[in-house]
C-alpha cells in the first residue's frame, strides 16, 4: 500500500466502499480495522451518519474531570504530546473508558474544524456510537491503533487520521481511558503513533508512582496496628488486598484475595486469617484460639449526615446522639463520667440520668463489652477519621490531613463538645492548607463541604493553577455564583 497519505486515502475509500457493498475489494483492510467494522455494523452504526451523540454538557464535565483518575496525569500527557500536536496542526484528546471525550487541546484551527464534525468534549466515541475510530477501537480492542482516513467507518471522518492508545489502572489493570492525537490526514506524521503509545505508558507509570506514594502513606498511618500484634504474624493490606507490610517478612504472597463478605480469608496450605477493617485498607492477622481480641470500631464521622459506625466490619447505624457520644469517647480515651458527658452533649442543662439511658441504648446497638463503665470508655481499637486528621496536623503531615478531611465533623450536631471540636478542626485544617499547603492540598479541601463555599480558598487556587487546568472552570463558577 502506498505511503503517500492522499493516495492511500483514495485506496482505502475504494476498499471501504467495496466491503460495505459486498463487492471485491482492491485490497484487504487491516485485521484490526476489519474486526472493528464488523463490531460497528453489528451495533447498527450508520456509515453515513452525521456525528457522535453529545452525552455530557459543559457544566457536567467539570465534576467528571475532577473525579477521573486521568486528571492526575493530564500534565504528563500535555508535556509529551501537546507541543508536537500543536505544531503539526493536530489535537490531543483524552477519553474515559466509555469513549467520552473529557479533554481536547491543540492547534486552534484544528479545534475549530473538529467542532464541525462533533469532535468535542462530552461526546461519546465508542464503536457502538460512531463506528471505527482510533479512540473507540483502542478501547474496544484494548490495543493501540492508528485509523487513517477511510478506515473510519463513518464517511464524515475520512479527512482525518487519528492514533490512540489505551491507558490502564496500575492497581487493577482495568482500562480507564485512552489518549489520542487527531488531525488532518495530509499532515499526520509517521512517528505520531509511536509517540502516543509512549505517552500512554508514561501516564500509566505516573499513576503507578502515585499509587506507591499512597501505599506508603497508608503504611505509615497504620503501622501501629501491625506493631500492636507484638511480633505475631500479620500484615497491612491496601483496600484491594495488596500486602504493604508483613511480619515476618515474606510469609504472605504479594496479594491476598479478599472475600466478598465476612472477616475470614483463606491463606496458603489451608490456613485462615482474620481481616480487621481500617479506615483505609485492612489488618490481617492469624486467629488467636481461646482469646477474645478487642474489636475494631471505625468511626467515619467527617462529613457524615447519616452517621454509622463499623464494628469489626459490621455496619452499625447510629442516631445523632449516639454518634455524638462515640465522638466524645473517641476524643477522651481515658473515659468520661456521666456528668461530664451530660455537659459535653447538652451543656449546663444536661443531666446524668439522660446520659445513662442513652449509653444503655448505645451499648445494646453495639456490643455491651465495647463500652466500659465507671467511667464510660471505649474498649476497642478505635479508628476515627477526625482523630486521625488531628494527629496528622499535629505531626505536620499536611498532605495526609488534607486527604483524610472529607468535611465537617457531624455537621448537623449541636452538642457543645462536638461543635467545639468541629470548629477547631475545620479552622486548623483550613489555616494549615492556606498557609502551608500545595495545590493538591488546597484542591482536596476545596472539594469538601467546607471548602466548596470558601471564596478565599477558591481565589488562591485560581491564582496558582495554570490557565489550562480544567479545575479552574469549577472554581471560576464558584466565585461567579458568589457575587451579589
Amino acid at each position: 500500500m502506498t505511503n503517500d497519505p492522499v493516495e492511500r486515502a483514495r485506496l482505502l475509500a475504494k476498499v471501504r466502499d467495496a466491503v460495505l457493498s459486498g463487492d471485491e475489494a482492491p485490497a484487504e483492510p487491516r485485521p484490526i480495522v476489519s474486526a472493528s467494522w464488523r463490531r460497528s455494523l453489528a451495533a447498527r452504526v450508520d456509515p453515513e451518519l452525521d456525528g457522535p451523540p453529545l452525552v455530557y454538557r459543559q457544566r457536567e464535565l467539570g465534576e467528571m474531570r475532577s473525579r477521573h483518575p486521568l486528571a492526575a496525569v493530564l500534565p504528563v500527557l500535555r508535556d509529551t504530546l501537546l507541543g508536537i500536536a500543536d505544531d503539526a496542526m493536530h489535537m490531543m484528546i483524552v477519553t474515559d473508558v466509555h469513549g467520552h471525550i473529557l479533554w481536547r487541546e491543540g492547534h486552534r484551527d484544528v479545534l475549530q474544524r473538529a467542532e464541525r464534525v462533533g469532535l468535542v468534549e462530552g461526546t461519546r466515541w465508542s464503536e457502538d456510537c460512531i463506528g471505527t475510530n482510533a479512540m473507540g477501537t483502542a478501547l474496544a480492542a484494548d490495543s493501540a491503533v492508528q485509523i487513517h482516513s477511510a478506515e473510519h467507518l463513518v464517511r464524515a471522518y475520512h479527512r482525518w487520521t487519528c492514533a490512540a492508545a489505551p491507558i490502564h489502572h496500575p492497581e487493577s489493570g482495568e482500562l480507564i481511558g485512552a489518549v489520542d492525537v487527531t488531525g488532518p490526514l495530509q499532515t499526520f506524521h509517521p512517528t505520531t503513533f509511536a509517540l502516543v503509545i509512549a505517552a500512554a505508558r508514561l501516564a500509566e507509570n505516573h499513576l503507578a508512582a502515585q499509587l506507591s506514594v499512597r501505599d506508603e502513606q497508608l503504611r505509615q498511618r497504620n503501622m501501629s496496628h501491625l506493631i500492636a500484634l507484638r511480633g505475631e504474624p500479620g500484615a497491612l493490606l491496601n483496600p484491594q488486598g495488596r500486602v504493604l507490610a508483613a511480619q515476618p517478612a515474606g510469609w504472605l504472597p504479594d496479594r491476598i484475595a479478599l472475600p466478598q463478605g465476612g472477616e475470614r480469608v483463606r491463606l496458603a496450605e489451608g490456613g485462615e486469617g482474620v481481616l480487621e477493617p481500617l479506615a483505609e485498607g485492612w489488618l490481617l492477622r492469624l486467629p488467636r484460639p481461646g482469646t477474645r481480641d478487642r474489636p475494631v470500631l471505625t468511626l467515619p464521622f467527617l462529613g457524615a449526615v447519616r452517621p454509622a459506625a463499623r464494628l469489626d466490619g459490621r455496619r452499625v447505624p447510629l442516631t445523632q446522639r449516639h454518634a455524638e457520644l462515640l465522638t466524645v469517647l473517641a476524643l477522651h480515651p481515658r473515659g468520661r463520667t456521666a456528668d461530664e458527658l451530660a455537659a459535653d452533649l447538652y451543656g449546663d442543662a444536661g443531666k446524668a440520668v439522660t446520659v445513662r439511658a442513652e449509653m444503655h441504648r448505645l451499648r445494646v446497638a453495639l456490643v455491651a463489652s465495647v463500652i466500659h463503665t465507671q467511667p464510660y470508655r471505649l474498649h476497642a481499637r478505635v479508628d476515627a477519621d477526625f482523630v486521625r486528621v488531628r494527629s496528622a496536623l499535629t505531626e505536620g503531615a499536611l498532605r495526609e490531613a488534607a486527604e483524610l478531611y472529607r468535611g465537617p465533623l457531624l455537621p448537623s450536631s449541636e452538642a457543645p463538645a462536638v461543635r467545639e471540636e468541629r470548629e477547631q478542626l475545620a479552622a486548623a485544617i483550613r489555616n494549615a492548607v492556606l498557609h502551608q499547603g500545595d495545590v493538591s492540598d488546597m484542591w482536596a479541601l476545596a472539594r469538601t463541604a467546607d471548602g466548596a463555599g470558601d471564596m478565599e480558598l477558591a481565589e488562591q487556587l485560581l491564582h496558582v493553577l495554570p490557565a489550562s487546568d480544567p479545575r479552574r472552570a469549577v472554581l471560576a463558577a464558584r466565585t461567579t455564583t458568589s457575587l451579589p
